[in-house]
């Protein structure tokens, strides 16, 4: 373990005054402290934020606001976000184990390192953590990797499930920086890698999140949150689908669609969403839609399977969604 510096904030405004080149906030840890221990973050100082007033779940506007430090599972088993946003609850449940999920916070989830196995690997080059050095993704092991977004410089995907789903219901992001206060909206979170693979967001120096506001639309009748891995439990999606729905009978109002596993952030299509909109919520509208999603992969040379298997994905998650039988309430382990 490399050395660094200690320090313990109790107020927001102390937090970001102890940031500085080398600094890492930290609450729960549950992906820091791993990238500590394999050498792939080098921090000089740690600020502890655990003690920040930031772990309510409060309304909002007609929403919910979740402080950054609310936990996966408070989150989860809060009663309102079952009722109004059970396709945020089942992709957090979808996600690791109780155990982490009672560590993990709101505002970690959000933060998490992007997916590669060069990334993890501090033996190996890796743009994402010294830029410039190569990325051995392209052409090597690249199975679990991006189809959508990618660039030269950098493969890798987004791991969270629960940002899947806060991505599908366009949440904003409540940010505090040495600037002063700021809302991101979800969409401009998370960056596709370009020429900065090293960054995984749009967050300043400095910058903390705060909050999570979740809009007063939650799709409570119409969702679903689709996961496919290669084993049921404590596994990373291949490919996952929030699926979320607004009909006027058997006729689509409006559409939310995010995919994870296939991006370097939960990856959207405005265009594929808004020709949902006025259709007939029948397999032939999802099997279009879901064809010119995938018409936009660019596969590596081990993971062309999921252009087909996302393909899939979109049309039995949109149909989970229209038929109001989401796909976590067949696996009884996540009531």
């Amino acid at each position: 373990m490399n050395r660094f510096e200690y320090v313990r904030a109790g107020t927001v405004a102390e937090a970001v005054g102890a940031f500085g080149a080398g600094a890492r906030f930290i609450a729960g840890g549950t992906n820091l402290l791993d990238l500590m221990k394999y050498e792939v973050e080098k921090p000089g100082r740690l600020i502890d934020i655990t003690h920040l007033p930031l772990k309510g779940i409060e309304e909002t506007n007609g929403g919910l606001r979740l402080g950054a430090l609310a936990t996966n599972a408070n989150v989860a088993y809060d009663s309102r976000v079952a009722e109004r946003y059970p396709l945020l609850r089942n992709a957090i449940l979808a996600g690791a184990s109780a155990q982490l999920r009672n560590a993990a916070t709101t505002g970690g989830n959000l933060l998490q390192r992007t997916r590669c196995y060069y990334f993890y690997d501090a033996g190996t080059p890796c743009n994402k953590r010294e830029p410039g050095s190569g990325c051995p993704a392209i052409g090597g092991v690249n199975r679990i990797h991006a189809i959508f977004g990618t660039s030269d410089q950098c493969i890798a995907t987004h791991p969270s499930d629960m940002c899947i789903a806060l991505s599908a219901l366009e949440a904003t992001v409540q940010v505090s920086g040495p600037e002063g206060e700021r809302t991101i909206p979800f969409a401009e979170f998370h960056r596709l890698p370009g020429n900065e693979p090293e960054k995984d967001t749009t967050l300043k120096p400095g910058e903390i999140v705060v909050a999570v506001d979740l809009p007063e639309q939650g799709f409570a009748q119409n969702y679903t949150y689709l996961k496919l891995r290669d084993r049921l439990s404590y596994a990373f999606a291949l490919v996952s689908v929030a699926a979320a729905l607004d009909l006027d009978g058997d006729t689509i109002k409006t559409a939310r669609l995010a995919l994870g596993g296939v991006a370097h952030k939960p990856w959207r299509n405005v265009q594929a969403e808004a020709e949902l909109a006025g259709k007939p919520a029948t397999r032939e509208t999802f099997t279009k839609v879901a064809d010119m999603i995938v018409a936009e992969a660019k596969p590596q040379s081990e993971n062309g399977f999921k252009i087909e298997l996302a393909r899939r994905a979109i049309v039995r998650g949109l149909e989970q969604a229209a038929a109001g039988t989401p796909q976590s309430l067949s696996d009884k382990r996540i009531q």
